[in-house]
């Protein structure tokens, strides 16, 4: 099936960023887009889906970055369409640290450890790599091993100041909707798309539909899908996760220049992956500073942090279990049998073994699903905003937009969001310029040489950022 119909903008995937790119276009007069969506639904790594009669979000699941001087949109957003969210402050979670027997060390072995961690962390960074001696020793008991992952994997704001928080603040709110978090995107699709009853019925957006081959020129783009279907356009905003790029789902014709390449795969992708538990009766602590708890097991990430939902949905009787990383993909390739066959035993170890079994268990698989290949983007912290930029740089008439795009806030929601908007923006731009040569066709004909228009045509396509390459002084 062929598309015959030439767009102004095709977007590709159909995330918090593509949404978002998407609304701000059609506010500034451009409606003539074109949404395509591999998965049967919008929202991308915002996921939510029924366990234990409520809803429980598979992918993101906070907004982070609450209560400080500016305003997070995001939070903005939850407030304007009444999404139900409770405070979150795992920070206490160092405080309520099990052993392997049931015990939950002293408060004060758990402070002094994770001081320990944050100076090391923070020793780390300020550290030549290159000389060995002046590194400190790497974690090795397992509360260490246990307060090292939750430092480096939930909590680096402790060791080096994060975006997100020095803007925004430092709350964080768990969403507990039953509508889910992607009831946000929604709520925006739903300014620009035609709807009914809250479903979207409008033929721009193309649902189920994966893209494969990507060909680009300047007249435009040919996009080329799984089912056989061809879209053309002037522009493509690609909004796909940074997994997806690496994972090489999409080709492009001609290929992506060597630097943007590289770019893409120097990139980090977090695997993260929530588990949840449903139990027939609660077992386990609960109350103020009781909501996150700690397994110090020898394996580093093992099972380790764990949050009851009591506070988010009372009388639910639901535990979550974090993985990250090689936990996540281990868990991945094995059974959801098999997985709470392993999560029981740390519970036992936990609360004893009178405890009941669970009767339910669900297991997110951000890493095999072919359409998100990760959770998210995690640049090194020292990392500069070189690389954000090469990622972000666009290939001619391709803009590449997401949270890992974000120099500021990748790796979060919000990220997402303000990447969409700062994309269309650069693309609006764009289109305002070709409006403007288009206008005045004969300047060049009439006073440039052969030489000149060749020369003209090789800095037009460097600034557009093709093949030829792109200079770092417009980056």
């Amino acid at each position: 099936m062929d598309s015959s119909k030439r767009s102004s903008v095709i977007i590709v995937g159909a995330g918090v960023s593509g949404i978002s790119a998407a609304k701000h276009l059609a506010d500034n007069g451009i409606e003539d887009i074109v949404i395509l969506e591999a998965s049967d639904r919008i929202g991308g790594r915002i996921r939510k889906e029924c366990f234990g009669s409520v809803s429980v979000e598979l992918g993101a699941g906070w907004i982070a970055g609450v209560g400080g001087d500016l305003p997070n949109p995001v939070w903005e957003l939850a407030n304007q369409t009444g999404l139900r969210t409770c405070f979150s402050d795992y920070s206490n979670a160092r405080f309520n640290i099990y052993d392997r027997g049931g015990k939950i060390y002293p408060s004060g072995i758990a402070s002094d450890s994770y001081k320990k961690a944050v100076d090391s962390a923070i020793q780390r960074l300020n550290s030549d790599a290159d000389n060995i001696a002046e590194l400190p020793e790497l974690p090795k008991t397992p509360i260490e091993l246990a307060i090292d992952f939750i430092l480096h994997d939930f909590e680096m704001a402790e060791v080096e100041p994060i975006s997100t928080y020095v803007d925004f603040g430092e709350r964080e709110f768990l969403v507990a909707d039953e509508r889910g978090y992607e009831y946000l995107l929604h709520k925006m699709a739903e300014t620009f798309l035609l709807t009914c009853d809250g479903e979207i019925l409008d033929n721009r957006l193309k649902l189920n539909t994966v893209v494969r081959e990507i060909q680009h020129s300047r007249n435009g783009v040919t996009v080329k899908t799984e089912d056989g279907s061809t879209y053309n356009a002037n522009h493509l905003i690609l909004s796909v996760s940074i997994g997806v790029l690496q994972s090489r789902l999409i080709s492009f014709h001609p290929p992506l220049p060597r630097w943007k390449k590289e770019a893409i795969d120097k990139c980090d992708v977090m695997v993260y992956t929530k588990i949840f538990l449903k139990f027939p009766y609660k077992f386990w602590p609960s109350g103020e500073e009781k909501e996150f708890f700690i397994y110090a097991h020898e394996r580093r990430g093992y099972y380790t942090f764990w949050q009851h939902m009591e506070n988010a949905y009372p009388g639910s009787n639901i535990l979550v279990v974090t993985l990250t990383n090689e936990e996540s993909k281990r868990v991945e390739a094995q059974s959801d049998q098999e997985t709470l066959r392993e999560a029981m035993e740390v519970l036992r170890d936990m609360f004893g073994g009178n405890i009941p079994n669970a009767t339910d268990i669900l297991v997110p698989r951000w890493w095999n699903n072919r359409f998100q290949r990760g959770s998210y983007s995690n640049y090194p912290i020292i990392s500069n905003n070189l690389l954000v930029r090469d990622i972000k740089a666009p290939i001619g008439n391709i803009f590449f937009t997401g949270e890992h795009t974000s120099e500021r806030f990748s790796g979060y929601v919000h990220g997402g969001y303000l990447a969409g908007i700062d994309t269309s923006k650069s693309l609006l731009e764009e289109m305002k310029s070709d409006n403007q040569n288009e206008q005045q066709p004969f300047v060049l004909e009439l006073r440039g040489s052969p030489n000149d228009l060749h020369r003209y045509d090789l800095a037009r396509q460097m600034f557009m950022g093709s093949n030829v390459g792109m200079p770092e002084a417009i980056l």
